[in-house]
């Protein structure tokens, strides 16, 4: 499947959930499959742009992305983890062509902060830029 067929994908499986709020509070369910040990939480994972703490790992596994994360703030760490669980799994090309529509498309842009937004595309900058 292609990373723009797996977004695609989310959309719709979140878009299932009526209410945005509700939508946002179901992100919670991607953090365990995208969790980041503590033991692995080291300043230099860390997103910088970002109120909350946010750690991002990324490693290649048979030329396919896999990406953990974790952050301090709950809302933060199912947001991130939506991110982690979008790209992981992708060729790195598609991680670095594909951006993120999950946050328009499902409504959260009207829900979340400037400042959660910023942080959520320094993330998203932080995934890019582990590919190079």
């Amino acid at each position: 499947m292609t990373l723009a067929a797996k977004q695609d994908e989310l959309i719709a499986d979140l878009n299932l959930i009526e209410d945005a709020h509700e939508r946002l509070a179901a992100l919670s369910s991607y953090i365990p499959g995208t969790l980041l040990p503590e033991a692995l939480r080291h300043d230099e994972l860390l997103v910088p742009g970002c109120i909350s703490r946010v750690w991002v790992h990324g490693e290649l596994r048979e030329g396919r992305t896999h990406f953990r994360c974790a952050a301090d703030s709950p809302m933060v760490a199912g947001l991130v983890a939506l991110l982690c669980h979008l790209y992981s799994d992708a060729e790195p090309a598609e991680v670095v062509s594909v951006e993120p529509q999950l946050w328009q498309a499902c409504g959260f842009t009207k829900l979340l902060t400037p400042t959660r937004l910023n942080g959520l595309a320094s993330a998203r900058t932080r995934l890019r830029e582990w590919v190079f």
